[in-house]
């Protein structure tokens, strides 16, 4: 692995970073403010991310993308990461990498409308009852001659109110295995407008003001076999095949946040006087400095090794766990330490760092909380001795 950035790396960090500064930050407080996003605002930001040929860059370039190798869009991702969340996903979208399982004429209805900005997916798997255990869900599927019948009711689902279609898993049957029955689930595209499904507004949440949840509901929606995607009963197949690289980009994006708060309390240290002398040269102060940036830097070696063996084709599930499990509790002991070194500044939303502290919150729960990421590295140990 060579840990040096090419002169193409370096390029698109540095045109992240000043798009990021220049364009995203001044909405910041508005949007923390208000909780929400103008869609005048979105064109605006959206059209200028396009110029500057940031918008579905992590597409490959056969299909509009900018075809970046893994470890340069993780740095394209961490630079995106310092600002609010729902600013830099809704003005800078990434579409999902799993509209690329799509047939062609999946691909033209759906792909190639997001990367154009023309719309937005959004993906629904959880329900009230089934976050964690997706084998528990209970939205379901039935098949009625050639047509799928969809009943039941999705929640926590990000951005569903902006986005025209929701990739949709249910599950559609039931097989036998040696530890009992287990739920088939299938992945279906459903427009929105489509009879019998409607969204509604989701729940008010203390992170990532703006980016907003939604609740789904079905009510005997019927869909044509062509809005399956991919095989019937193989949606966990499609997920797993496609979604893996979200975790990584949990651990990029908490990366540049880390980075940010960590930089705000290195200026304070340095420039802030008690007692006579600049904060920084207490150890109780520089201590904290040494253990978040060493923190920070453990992270950023886990994340970019993954993204290395990933496409290298030899990254497994717990090195994807352990970047996403290290990165997002980083994140939350960093932004508490800078807050610490602010005192009561660092809680005043002049600042940061107590958006950041907020928004640090919920990296350990979605895209697998740092319970599953555990359990799936605990796993990986105990079945290579025939645990």
């Amino acid at each position: 692995m060579h840990f040096g950035l090419t002169e193409e790396q370096t390029l698109i960090v540095e045109t992240t970073r000043a798009f990021v500064e220049n364009e995203l930050y001044p909405h910041e407080r508005e949007v923390e403010r208000t909780g929400r996003l103008e869609m005048d605002l979105i064109r605006e930001l959206q059209q200028k991310a396009m110029a500057a040929g940031l918008y579905a860059a992590n597409m490959p370039e056969e299909v509009g993308g900018a075809g970046l190798d893994t470890p340069t869009w993780l740095l394209y991702e961490k630079e995106l990461g310092r600002a609010n969340y729902a600013l830099h996903w809704t003005c800078v979208a990434r579409p999902s990498n799993i509209l690329l399982a799509g047939t062609p004429e999946q691909k033209e209805r759906y792909l190639y409308p997001c990367i154009r900005g023309e719309t937005w997916d959004c993906l629904a798997m959880t329900e009230p009852g089934a976050g964690s255990d997706l084998r528990g869900m209970k939205a379901s599927a039935v098949q009625d001659g050639t047509d799928w019948v969809l009943n039941g009711t999705k929640h926590f689902i990000s951005h569903a109110d902006i986005a025209g279609f929701a990739i949709v898993f249910m599950a559609s049957g039931e097989e036998e295995t040696p530890r009992g029955k287990r739920k088939k689930i299938t992945a279906f595209f459903v427009d929105k407008g489509t009879p019998g499904f409607s969204v509604r507004d989701g729940y008010r949440n203390v992170s990532h003001r703006g980016y907003t949840n939604a609740v789904l509901e079905f009510d005997d929606c019927r869909l044509p076999r062509e809005q399956v995607l991919g095989e019937v009963h193989r949606g966990f197949e499609v997920a797993n095949s496609w979604l893996g690289a979200t975790r990584l980009q949990v651990a990029a994006t908490c990366l540049g946040r880390a980075e940010r708060a960590l930089k705000h309390a290195i200026d304070y240290a340095a420039s802030r006087e008690q007692f006579g002398q600049q904060i920084g040269k207490f150890q109780g102060v520089s201590f904290k400095l040494a253990d978040m940036a060493t923190e920070l830097k453990a992270a950023n070696l886990l994340t970019f090794e993954a993204g290395w063996k990933y496409d290298a084709g030899t990254v497994t599930d717990e090195d994807m766990a352990m970047a996403k499990l290290k990165a997002t509790e980083m994140l939350a002991f960093v932004a508490d330490e800078a807050i610490q070194i602010h005192g009561g500044m660092g809680l005043m939303d002049d600042l940061p760092l107590e958006r950041i502290w907020r928004d640090a919150r919920v990296e350990r729960i979605w895209e697998g909380t740092s319970e599953i990421q555990r359990h799936i590295i605990s796993r990986a140990l105990l079945r290579a001795v025939g645990g």
